[in-house]
């Protein structure tokens, strides 16, 4: 089995992870610098290059794509995807995972639970905004940020009509939520590979910050899931398409709500804190996946090269 890890840096801790669960395996694995990798398309003919040579197809690959290079990094999943080699999260699935205002959209359709949202222009008033999320206190979220950079709260609706003003004033994009008192800055983290859930942990904001995410000094522990959680967890990856994700999930009055669905899930958290083996269960995945296929063109090769045998 030939994998490529797509990655910017091979001395990540997920990066690692994954190179040393398919070393176990025994199979041949790459840390593969997508922004070095160029295509060649061709009539009848797709090519990657990396730093000057031809890269072979791999069986499979495993994106890491950061949220920055998401328009370059996804043209090269599907690239390989075009090159029928078998990708644990697709490139049309990271993409929408990435646009906030899309992924709640899509999680709308289907009925998953989530925090009540406003998305408004600029021309909007500031005023008309807050009533409809609601009202004060409030959660401001850039569109853009990430690992809970750009997310405000805001206390009072003065303060939310200041904040408001002076993004909206610098042309920037926002969603403006509801906050939810009774979470406490928690929130629960369930990490889903191939339609089931093989983790959870939950994760607390650093004192004074209802931020929990564990780049914003949060802290984390192993989480046994209710039902509810399980089942809206198993529904949020299911509307987003993804193989392998990390869905965030804030408990509610009402129940859990989901927050944002993760296509590159960080490994070390939710490893360290519940004690499971996650990069292995992504390799595992990958080969149910893959293994079918693969005797299939054994087969198709045998019957080819006995025929001409014969």
């Amino acid at each position: 089995m030939r994998v490529y890890i797509l990655s910017r840096n091979k001395e990540l801790y997920s990066t690692k992870r994954l190179v040393q669960a398919a070393e176990a395996r025994g199979w041949e694995v790459r840390v593969i610098d997508y922004l070095k990798c160029s295509i060649e398309i061709m009539k009848g003919e797709l090519k990657i290059n990396y730093l000057g040579e031809e890269l072979p197809a791999p069986d499979a690959i495993v994106p890491r794509i950061g949220a920055s290079k998401t328009f370059y990094g996804t043209a090269m999943v599907r690239h390989f995807e075009m090159m029928d080699v078998f990708t644990v999260t697709g490139s049309l699935a990271i993409k929408r995972s990435r646009d906030k205002l899309r992924s709640l959209q899509i999680l709308s359709k289907n009925d998953v639970d989530m925090p009540k949202t406003v998305f408004a222009s600029n021309k909007s008033s500031s005023k008309d905004i807050i009533a409809l999320s609601g009202g004060a206190p409030l959660v401001l979220k850039i569109l853009e940020g990430t690992q809970g950079v750009g997310v405000v709260l805001v206390d009072s609706e003065k303060a939310a009509k200041s904040v408001l003003d002076a993004f909206y004033g610098m042309d920037v994009n926002l969603l403006v939520q509801e906050y939810i008192e009774e979470a406490g800055g928690a929130d629960i983290r369930v990490l889903i590979i191939g339609g089931e859930v093989v983790g959870a942990m939950k994760r607390q904001g650093a004192e004074g910050d209802f931020r929990s995410n564990l780049h914003q000094g949060g802290s984390a522990v192993a989480h046994t899931l209710t039902r509810k959680e399980k089942t809206t967890a198993l529904a949020a990856a299911k509307a987003m398409g993804l193989g392998v994700c990390g869905v965030d999930m804030i408990p509610s009055a009402r129940g859990p709500l989901v927050m944002e669905v993760n296509s590159s899930p960080g490994l070390e958290g939710i490893e360290k804190s519940t004690g499971i083996d996650i990069a292995d269960k992504i390799m595992e995945y990958i080969q149910k996946s893959v293994s079918p296929k693969s005797d299939t063109e054994s087969k198709k090769r045998k019957i080819k090269k006995d025929s001409i045998g014969a």
